[in-house]
């Protein structure tokens, strides 16, 4: 899909080393989200492979290098195998609230937990709560604070999310990795499709998909899923399309 360039303010961010493909530059192109026009800019934005991060939208520009494929998952025609029933049979007992996008100490806590036991070398790990909260509360439109608690009322998994014209789009989540058990980065992924289907939209956009990049292999596990190619969203197959 085509984005109308008067519609929202572009620039490019200067090069900087790439955070998953050691040795190559990473560029990235914004949008700026202020304004009235804004949530329906925000949907043509992601259909085009956009993702949100504060108050802009983004999308990778990098000199070279294509790696970086937005996917997203078709909610009506996902198909519920065996594996993601046993997932949610695991976490049945759990509670979901769906919060304002306000951060609070309990969330920081987790996600410091989660950032120091997955990327403890990421610069996501030496955020403070101030930066946390700015990642949370700023550029939020009709978003929201999925919380996954316990029977005993612990938080131990959490999901920042937006709701579009188009669907869910999954900003970030965190959730407690000693709770190997629950798999509870997939379950979020599958209650996101659940939600999906109740409110009747289309899509769960999952952001970029890196075939080099093995922390990123979980998202084409869930099939089917559909990527943002030159010839725009096809479902993808065994081998990535170009």
């Amino acid at each position: 899909m085509s984005v109308n360039p008067s519609a929202a303010r572009f620039f490019y961010s200067a090069p900087a080393p790439c955070p998953y493909l050691p040795g190559r530059v990473e560029r990235r192109i914004f949008a700026d989200l202020t304004g009235p026009k804004a949530p329906h800019g925000y949907d043509l934005l992601s259909e085009a492979g956009f993702r949100r991060s504060l108050g802009f939208a983004y999308r990778p520009a990098c000199p070279g290098c294509n790696a970086c494929i937005a996917v997203r998952i078709p909610a009506a025609g996902f198909v519920m195998a065996a594996k993601w029933r046993r997932i949610l049979r695991t976490n049945n007992d759990l509670s979901v609230q769906m919060r304002p996008p306000l951060a609070t100490a309990e969330q920081y806590e987790l996600f410091e937990r989660y950032q120091h036991g997955r990327h403890g070398q990421g610069e996501m790990a030496r955020m403070d709560f101030a930066d946390y909260r700015t990642m949370v509360e700023v550029g939020a439109m009709d978003s929201a604070m999925i919380e996954f608690r316990r029977p005993d009322g612990a938080l131990i998994g959490a999901c920042l999310m937006d709701r579009l014209g188009v669907g869910l789009s999954a900003v970030y989540s965190f959730y407690d990795d000693r709770e190997t058990r629950r798999s509870l980065g997939s379950h979020m992924i599958l209650w996101l499709v659940e939600e999906c289907r109740r409110e009747g939209l289309p899509h769960v956009y999952l952001g970029y998909w890196i075939e080099e990049c093995r922390k990123m292999a979980y998202k084409t596990r869930f099939r089917p899923i559909e990527a943002l190619t030159r010839d725009g969203w096809q479902a993808l197959g065994d081998s990535q399309p170009r």
